[in-house]
Order: structure tokens, then sequence, then C-alpha cells
């Protein structure tokens, strides 16, 4: 057993911060909606977890300094896409200020007019809950209105600031 070097911290570390926040491995997910009659858009976040079963609420977080939090405020519902490990392009080009464009991005229409990445491995489409301040975010709460996933496929993760994959099984 090797001996670890132990980086230790407080509320003014901001970059230390960010790197012990990156030691807990998320999923990537794109949330999608569409302000009016607008073209529809995507940002990419690692931010999204359920919150209650009953009734079905799901959340994400928007950083206040997003090019998207007007659409998002705005917005009644969205999408939450959960990204498959063969997405990394994808996620970081609807990551990057001004790249939420979804041209080129096969989508399905849901039921609320919100696209749906077609090659998701899940989409929850949801109605706006609740919005809530939380220091340099906004938390948004969306009421899951339908979902859908498919049985085959492998998530994308994130992991100290970069992507990465399940090992193959077997």
């Amino acid at each position: 057993m090797t001996a670890e070097t132990v980086t230790k911290g407080g509320a003014h570390d901001v970059r230390k911060f960010r790197n012990a926040l990156g030691c807990f491995t998320t999923g990537v997910a794109v949330v999608t909606t569409r302000e009016g009659g607008k073209e529809p858009i995507g940002i990419t976040v690692n931010s999204f977890s359920s919150v209650s079963l009953d009734p079905p609420l799901v959340l994400w977080c928007l950083d206040k300094g997003s090019d998207t939090l007007d659409v998002f405020r705005k917005a009644t519902h969205f999408t939450v896409n959960v990204l498959r490990e063969e997405h990394s392009e994808m996620s970081s080009r609807l990551a990057r200020k001004g790249g939420h464009s979804l041209e080129g991005i096969e989508v399905v229409e849901g039921e609320s007019g919100i696209p749906a990445l077609k090659e998701a491995l899940a989409h929850f489409e949801c109605e706006i809950d609740a919005r809530h301040d939380a220091g340099d975010h906004v938390i948004m709460v969306g009421r899951v209105l339908k979902f859908d996933y498919v049985e085959d496929g492998r998530p994308l993760l994130y992991h100290r600031g970069g992507y990465n994959f399940l090992p193959p099984v077997g």
C-alpha cells in the first residue's frame, strides 16, 4: 500500500474545492428546451439527479453566468437526455458558450414540443416545477411527464475534469 497525499482546503480555496468535487464521478446529460417558436437549444450538464419518485421530480443546476440562462428562465418545459459513451464530442460542443444549437444532432419532438436527442440512453420530459437560487447557480426542478430508456448502451461519465468510460464487461 502506498502513502497517499491528502489535500485539504477551506471555503476560500475554489480550485481545491473544484478538484475535490471532481473526485465524484457523474453521468453526463444534455438538457434541451425551446423558447416559444425559436430554435431548440441544448446544454451539457453533470448535475442531474432524481429528487422524488412520488411525484416524479428531477433536478439539474445551471450556472448563472450561462448564455442559456434567459432561455431556461422563460422555458416551461425541458428534456434531460442521458448521454452514451460515444457522445463525448457532442457533450463538449454543447458545453461551450454559444455552442448550444442542436443543428446536426438527430432529435425527436416530445409531446411538450421540446426536442429529445434520438440516440440518448434515457429521456426525461419535464415541466418546470420550481427554480431555486443557489449561490452562483439556479437549481431547476422538473416534474417528469414522460420518460423512456434503452436497455443497451453505456453511459458517458465525467471524473476529475475529463470524460471516462466504464470498463468492458466480462
